[in-house]
């Protein structure tokens, strides 16, 4: 996916985080719900998550120089990685502190009026924010499979499958916190408001390392798509003068770039100058057929002489 898709779905994001996270503070100042404030820090932690996301996409975009030859794009993955320790330890360790202390110290909520109004509002606006990161991830997607979890296992782009993972547990937070305030006043028992403050912070944890291993699986290196793989080597084996070729290795250096290195044995009776020019239109046409390939090493096993005159 382009960055500029990327760059839609956070902003979308930010904005949203940034006035719901205004709105749950102050509904929580005036009727004093555990869950409000343990919502209030989550949308104040995406607003940052954000905001990094937005850092390591303009990193990315760095030349590549002596040190880096291959350029910065792993830098998305980088920040998409301290964002998911965020999520976990500002926001799931704060929700669960916050629960367990209004557990130890229960007080009785006040008018929830302004919890409702700010829940719901909240829940149009992290929705929209969810529809709108989900509709950009599914148009750098070729294959339209409906199984968002496995496209997110599939995807390279991180900046993108971590807005749609804060907002998830974003909507889903919300909804807990909106039947914990319910239950809570029509109970007239405070506990149930820190025990959603508690589950809140569960489902922060949850998603915090769901978000964490993905990003470090592409910050390690992971390798081009099966079906990519596999075309490049029917490429290769489709050439007259291959006779045979390894696996080819792959790896993201960022969501547009892949590293290529395959070894191939050319037949025995070209010469170092043909075998050159075959190797050359064989990188041409796979960087045509996929231009993510940005880098492409073919090394022959042969032992080619050049022609003499």
């Amino acid at each position: 996916m382009a960055a500029g898709g990327s760059n839609i779905a956070i902003y979308g994001a930010i904005a949203a985080n940034i006035l719901i996270a205004i709105s749950k503070f102050i509904a929580s100042f005036f009727t004093g719900s555990s869950a409000m404030l343990a919502e209030g820090i989550h949308s104040l932690v995406d607003t940052g998550n954000g905001l990094l996301l937005l850092l390591g996409i303009k990193k990315s975009k760095q030349k590549p120089d002596k040190q880096h030859p291959f350029g910065y794009g792993k830098e998305v993955y980088f920040w998409s990685f301290v964002v998911s320790i965020l999520i976990f330890a500002l926001g799931g360790g704060f929700a669960i502190y916050e629960g367990v202390h209004a557990l130890q110290d229960p007080h009785t909520m006040e008018d929830p009026t302004w919890n409702y109004i700010v829940l719901v509002a909240a829940i149009l606006f992290e929705g929209t924010s969810l529809v709108i990161a989900v509709r950009t991830f599914n148009k750098s997607r070729k294959t339209k499979s409906k199984n968002l979890i496995k496209n997110i296992i599939r995807s390279k782009d991180a900046s993108t499958f971590a807005v749609i993972i804060e907002d998830t547990a974003a909507v889903t937070g919300l909804f807990i916190a909106l039947l914990g305030v319910f239950l809570a006043q029509e109970l007239d028992n405070p506990l149930i408001d820190g025990g959603a403050s508690i589950v809140i912070g569960a489902i922060l944890l949850t998603v915090a390392t769901f978000l964490a291993h993905e990003s470090k699986g592409l910050l390690l290196g992971e390798s081009a798509q099966p079906e990519v793989i596999e075309d490049v080597d029917r490429i290769i084996n489709s050439n007259p003068h291959i006779l045979n070729s390894n696996i080819p290795q792959t790896m993201h250096f960022s969501p547009d770039q892949i590293l290529l290195i395959v070894e191939v044995d050319i037949t025995d009776d070209l010469q170092l100058v043909e075998a050159e020019e075959i190797i050359d239109k064989l990188r041409k046409e796979i960087k045509e057929k996929h231009p993510k390939i940005r880098e492409v090493y073919i090394q022959t096993t042969n032992h080619l002489e050049p022609k003499i005159a």
